[in-house]
């Protein structure tokens, strides 16, 4: 045990004493942090500011789309319809004088057709659409003799809280919330699980061609080294995953600033972040998963590494394994809509899938006991197997050299390892 305790601590000392790994340490939480700076300085700023009205109507709708642009903070002057005034506001846009302006005419009230010339047509797409439709909708009821004060009052857009029945609880997460806890988790896991079980075939592939295993095996069995190479690399995510939490959660109480600054900055931080709940038994299968994805993978890259002789050949051995990963990864923004579908409970049940598609599932929804018990037995005997397999592929492959072995090679290292 001692052997594999000195593997353990190398690996988890030279990748933590290197400035890459602080590096990346420090970089997650600074760019979680410019997210919540960015999103409140774009969301206070930007879109259209100057906007001109070509008025050629014979009713109040000019009028009416000038009072809902003044409402929503945009600055809009009217201008009545004649020869030249078109190309006189397209030389102020090109200029910088003007946004943009809208053509309107009284063939609007029966089409509902605008026309918007601006320097930036996606963003005043965006800004005007909801106000004009207004005030057509507007001066279309006054036309009609429809009192438009009493139509807004029955109006009243709809505000639907949702609440999260969920493991004998009600009400403990919105939509929001549950929706941004399995995203994140998902990607997370995806992201853990892959650079790590990436940099375990990268430490295998370069003692192997530094002939630095060759020294090492002599003192300990290629299983003994395996597993220590495993457990070290993953001491070392779970220790950034540490880092990332402790900063993430000091962002977050500061989240506010960050987000602009004062009381508005503030809410408009809470109205784009809603925080979730991460209770002790989401924590607890996500540690679950996290561990038994990255055994197995760690396993896989592992023995991808002591079959290869070159970088090259490993990033080319290195695809169909990154590939199951990658498809379970794909396959969360449905089991987001649907965590109970049959495809969902097939992927969680998988062991190469499970590791992403059941934490996002329990994030998602509400699942039985038994299916994640049933998943995790799984998960863990496929780790048993699949371990068992690159262990005797490794022990062969970290001293074989040249070219890479096909698959009837590789069983053949099974059979004889």
């Amino acid at each position: 045990m001692h052997k594999i305790w000195a593997i353990v601590r190398r690996e988890f000392v030279e990748r933590v004493r290197t400035r890459w790994f602080w590096i990346g340490a420090l970089l997650g939480p600074v760019l979680f942090g410019a997210v919540f700076f960015l999103s409140g300085q774009l969301g206070r700023g930007g879109g259209l500011k100057r906007i001109a009205i070509v008025d050629g109507t014979t009713t109040q709708l000019g009028a009416r789309i000038a009072e809902q642009l003044g409402r929503s903070g945009d600055w809009a002057i009217r201008v009545p319809a004649a020869i030249g005034v078109v190309d006189s506001l397209t030389a102020q846009v090109r200029a910088k004088q003007l946004d943009g302006f809208l053509i309107v005419t009284d063939a609007a009230l029966d089409s509902g057709k605008v026309e918007y010339r601006g320097s930036n047509v996606f963003a005043g797409k965006g800004a005007l659409q909801r106000p004009v439709g207004e005030a057509l909708t507007v001066v279309r009821l006054q036309r009609a003799g429809v009192d438009p004060r009493l139509v807004a009052r029955a109006s009243i857009p709809l505000r639907l809280e949702t609440c999260k029945i969920s493991r004998g609880t009600t009400c403990g997460e919105s939509a929001a919330q549950s929706f941004s806890l399995a995203y994140f988790m998902g990607i997370i896991l995806y992201t853990a699980i892959l650079l790590y079980g990436i940099n375990v075939m990268s430490s295998v592939l370069e003692e192997k061609t530094t002939r630095i295993v060759e020294v090492l095996v002599s003192s300990l069995r290629p299983f003994q080294l395996l597993l220590g190479k495993v457990l070290g690399v993953g001491a070392v995510s779970i220790f950034q995953f540490l880092i990332w939490g402790v900063a993430g959660r000091l962002l977050l109480a500061r989240r506010a600033p960050l987000a602009g600054g004062g009381d508005a900055g503030g809410a408009g931080a809470d109205e784009l972040f809603q925080v979730p709940h991460v209770t002790g038994a989401t924590f607890a299968v996500f540690m679950a998963y996290f561990l038994g994805g990255f055994f197995l993978y760690s396993a896989m890259f592992a023995a991808v590494g002591a079959m290869s002789s070159t970088e090259q050949e490993a990033r080319q051995a290195q695809q169909p394994v990154a590939w199951m990963l990658v498809l379970s990864f794909i396959s969360m923004f449905a089991m987001l809509n649907d965590p109970g579908s049959t495809v969902a409970v097939t992927l969680s049940l998988i062991p190469f899938s499970s590791p992403v598609a059941m934490p996002v599932r329990w994030a998602a929804g509400s699942l039985p006991a038994s299916e994640l018990a049933l998943s995790l037995a799984i998960l863990v005997a496929t780790i048993g197997g699949v371990t068992w397999i690159a262990a005797r592929i490794y022990r062969v492959g970290i001293l074989m050299t040249g070219k890479r072995p096909n698959l009837k090679e590789l069983v053949r290292w099974i059979r004889t390892a």
